[in-house]
């Protein structure tokens, strides 16, 4: 495998594009909410279409369920529909659903790490291969201690399929949210014509990115069917209370735009900002406590692993993320490998003790410390 994962953090002068600095912990401005009202649900606003980013979301999926299908041994995953999955190739992509042609995940990736993500699907294709069981320095599927699952396991112990997931949902989806469709380039545009059915081009881009957090507008009073972001934020939600959180930030920010209120709808975009990254913070402490619970079963805790390193990955995708470059580096280096390359990421080398170390500091910048062991 060649997946390259450049360090994106650059606290100076961030890399994604050129926004704000790492901030501190001051707290985000409150939004007053003067002369206008703000509704309970995001389902009463007018004129709200996310139809792109649904289909995105499905096309995901998509990916994920067929990915899931190497678990499986000597069930053969094929790199040309992986590939043309990630373009909307559909001659060779095969999908179940109906996805317009200019609808793809490569396309909406951070563009540095686009040919990354494809070269993690190439190896992934490769390994499932494997006729024989994983076993250090060997690829292959291998279950659970108890048989109840079983994964696919690079020759480093590392579930593969769980970091292109986790990862691209840092890369793709947070990236779209936090430096695109909440971006200066996409908010201070028209507020003022209405297009029947998507309202302003401001109020548009909005809906677009509360479209990629994957969940309906009447969330959280109904959460069936979450996707990514929206389903891993309910399965914190019980410690950090994301899913009110989260909507509060989407709905004022939608309802300040809809009243040319700026200043509330820029405190709304830091507030999904910090909440989407607090997801992923208490997401990556959640998955590091299952690889510390299942150290020894090396298919639980490659897959849990996986997971922990592809959410804290997701954390520099934000230029207003508390995280600093090097707290971020040392974080992915106690997680098992490089800080840039995931390449060479290696379970097999993690210690417990590592482990331990990189949910403490993780608790520490996130103000986690009193749940941590919970999450």
């Amino acid at each position: 495998m060649n997946f390259q994962l450049k360090t994106l953090v650059a606290c100076a002068a961030f890399s994604i594009v050129g926004l704000q600095s790492c901030k501190d912990d001051d707290e985000v401005p409150l939004i007053t909410g003067t002369g206008y009202s703000i509704p309970d649900s995001y389902s009463e606003f007018t004129n709200v279409d996310f139809d792109g980013q649904t289909q995105r979301l499905n096309q995901l999926l998509e990916m994920k369920k067929y990915l899931a299908t190497a678990n499986t041994v000597g069930s053969e995953v094929s790199e040309v529909k992986l590939l043309a999955m990630y373009e909307n190739d559909k001659a060779n992509a095969g999908f179940t659903g109906t996805y317009d042609d200019s609808k793809q995940i490569k396309s909406k990736t951070f563009a540095n790490v686009q040919e990354d993500f494809a070269n993690v699907l190439k190896s992934i294709a490769e390994d499932s291969k494997s006729t024989v069981a994983h076993s250090e320095g060997q690829a292959g599927v291998l279950a659970y201690s108890d048989n109840s699952k079983s994964y696919l396991i690079n020759e480093r112990g590392v579930d593969e399929p769980q970091i292109f997931e986790k990862g691209i949902m840092g890369a793709f989806l947070a990236y779209q949210i936090n430096e695109v469709y909440t971006s200066p380039a996409k908010m201070d545009v028209d507020n003022i014509d209405i297009t029947e059915g998507k309202g302003t081009k401001m109020e548009h881009h909005w809906d677009e990115a509360f479209g990629y957090f994957g969940v309906p507008t009447t969330f959280p009073a109904t959460s069936d069917n979450l996707l990514f972001w929206g389903s891993y934020s309910n399965g914190r939600d019980a410690l950090l209370e994301t899913n009110s959180k989260m909507m509060d930030a989407f709905i004022k920010g939608r309802a300040a735009i809809s009243n040319n209120a700026m200043g509330d709808r820029d405190a709304a975009i830091l507030q999904v900002r910090a909440e989407l990254e607090r997801v992923s913070a208490g997401t990556a402490i959640h998955y590091i406590n299952a690889s510390i619970d299942n150290f020894t079963d090396i298919s639980k805790k490659g897959h849990a692993l996986g997971e922990a390193v592809g959410f804290a990955y997701a954390l520099q995708f934000n230029g207003d993320k508390v995280i600093s470059t090097a707290q971020f580096d040392e974080i992915m280096s106690l997680l098992g490998g490089g800080t840039a390359e995931l390449d060479k990421l290696d379970f097999y080398k993690v210690t417990e003790a590592d482990l331990q170390s990189a949910k403490d500091k993780l608790a520490v910048i996130y103000n986690m410390e009193n749940i941590k062991d919970q999450l």
